[in-house]
């Protein structure tokens, strides 16, 4: 039986805590009194995932079972998370190819012919062939990708996308055109955490930069109570909106959603998941080989080792119908792996940051992504309430190199040093700037041909992290490059002890600490 995630209060018998700091990781004496919150140990997996999938398959939630949906002569489109999830890649088979391969199998029975395979990334870079084939299969891709029948999504290709209507808030709804007209959609999910999935794949997954922009935008991510606590998240209530013009416009949509267990490392990082006291002799070999080897590496070198990391992550739980009841039973299952109860707030939160977030997979984490980790997509794993207090300091180890993938990245590299020269308020970036990098036609031209995130990608990853900017009353970054982190608008410390000193004109001297021991992933249930 795995045992819940717990909260862990220390003492002078406390061993030093374990910190991923970007791409390497050390251990740190925390100051006593220092709350450590400590995620749940792996749930356990389903037995027979294939079993598992076509139950799901034929046994859906409000729905009819997907043969039922299959006949000769209609048009089929299965659209699947792109590269972004999960995080690491996962140890082949892939998720998405078990799915997609039950689903083409009963498509095949049925005598459906025309098939059109979507990596749904939205403003994300395209998916290479390797990335494709990682997530779908080398039998699917040799089916497909050939003859034109397995593609990345283009959010800026005119002609390929269907204008489906407005929200009552004025929100318009744009998708893939050969999503929206097709006879049937079946979307392929894989939930991380409980942002992803329900009506969020499609209106986001799916959409173009006119109608990403009414939710992807500093207003909604600032009334965002978190991204994952969906009775709070106005992010979640703008992709509800456009689900229900979706649901109007007659786009029929068979929704597969699948969670997993937090079995996110392999043998030789096996010590990221444990308990620094329940260390054995190996762990700390372990921990010891990793650290200094990755150490006397050359960065590139040791980047390449930590990207090649394929997670042993399994799958807890499949369900496929409805795209809203679906995702409730979806979002249970991640709560129960992630949800870990604390009382009440503290003055400062200290995390450490690893090598990888959704947006740097075979690339590089750059200051701008570092920001949007931290503040963004860790700030709010919490429910209730952040762990922090409103005014309080985030405290975030990481190297924050000034460096971007010159492929991947291009507008960030302009939007941090035009931009983020000039001003770091999301307020004032979104109303000066945004339009002019959105509708950049160098940009676009990256976007659509080579392997670059959207112009206006550094955009959204700023606003991601601008409930939190608003929230906290400072931020300061252990280890990181002092000039990189002054340009985002932070402050550089070179240990903790000197964060907790620049701290203390906000906080004082005697600060209560939460640190979040992450990951793997955890959610904390603030009461």
């Amino acid at each position: 039986m795995p045992r819940p995630g717990f909260v862990l209060e220390v003492d002078r018998s406390t061993p030093p805590t374990l910190l991923w700091h970007g791409e390497g990781f050390r251990l740190q004496q925390l100051p006593a009194g220092t709350r450590v919150v400590y995620p749940a140990e792996a749930v356990d997996p389903i037995d027979d995932p294939d079993a598992a999938i076509r139950r799901a398959l034929l046994d859906p939630i409000d729905s009819d079972p997907l043969p039922a949906l299959l006949h000769p002569g209609m048009k089929l489109t299965i659209a699947f998370d792109d590269v972004s999830l999960p995080l690491p890649p996962m140890r082949r088979p892939d998720i998405r190819q078990r799915i997609i391969e039950a689903v083409l199998d009963l498509a095949a029975a049925a005598g459906v012919d025309d098939v059109v395979l979507i990596a749904a990334l939205a403003l994300h870079r395209r998916m290479t062939e390797a990335e494709l084939r990682h997530a779908v299969g080398d039998r699917v891709y040799d089916a497909f990708a050939p003859s034109g029948r397995l593609y990345n999504h283009d959010a800026e290709d005119p002609d390929n996308l269907a204008f489906l209507g407005t929200t009552p808030h004025g929100e318009e709804v744009e998708i893939n055109r050969r999503a929206a007209e097709s006879d049937l959609l079946v979307y392929v999910n894989i939930n991380l955490v409980a942002m992803d999935g329900g009506w969020k794949s499609t209106a986001t997954g799916l959409a173009s930069y006119r109608s990403l922009r009414h939710h992807h935008n500093v207003h909604t991510l600032q009334h965002s109570r978190s991204f994952m606590d969906q009775e709070r998240s106005e992010l979640h209530a703008s992709n509800w909106r456009m689900g229900a013009v979706l649901r109007e416009a007659g786009v029929k949509i068979f929704q597969v959603e699948t969670t997993l267990n937090n079995d996110t490392f392999p043998s030789p990082f096996e010590f990221l998941a444990k308990r620094e006291w329940e260390w054995t002799p190996r762990d700390r070999a372990l921990y010891l080989g990793a650290s200094k080897g990755l150490q006397r590496l050359p960065r590139r070198a040791a980047r390449r080792i930590l990207h090649s990391i394929e997670a042993p992550h399994a799958m807890t739980s499949v369900q496929a119908g409805d795209v809203e009841a679906v995702h409730r039973v979806t979002t249970e299952h991640v709560y129960r792996q992630q949800l870990v109860e604390v009382q009440g707030q503290t003055d400062v939160l200290t995390m450490g940051l690893p090598y990888l977030c959704p947006y740097n997979v075979n690339s590089i984490m750059n200051p701008i992504l570092v920001m949007s980790l931290g503040l963004g997509y860790f700030f709010n794993l919490y429910r209730g309430k952040p762990p922090v207090r409103e005014g309080g300091v985030l405290v975030l180890f990481h190297d924050t190199p000034w460096e971007f993938h010159p492929v991947h990245h291009p507008s960030y590299i302009d939007f941090f040093e035009e931009v983020l020269a000039d001003t770091t308020d999301p307020v004032e970036i979104e109303a000066r700037y945004e339009q002019r990098y959105a509708e950049d036609e160098w940009y676009r031209h990256l976007y659509r041909t080579s392997y670059a995130y959207h112009g206006v990608h550094p955009f959204y990853m700023w606003y991601w992290g601008s409930h939190a900017l608003q929230h906290l009353g400072r931020v300061v970054v252990v280890g990181g490059d002092p000039k990189a982190v002054r340009r985002l608008g932070f402050h550089p410390a070179t240990t903790l002890d000197d964060a907790l000193e620049i701290a203390s004109d906000v906080v004082g001297r005697s600060p209560s600490i939460t640190h979040i021991h992450n990951p793997p992933l955890l959610m904390a249930d603030v009461r």
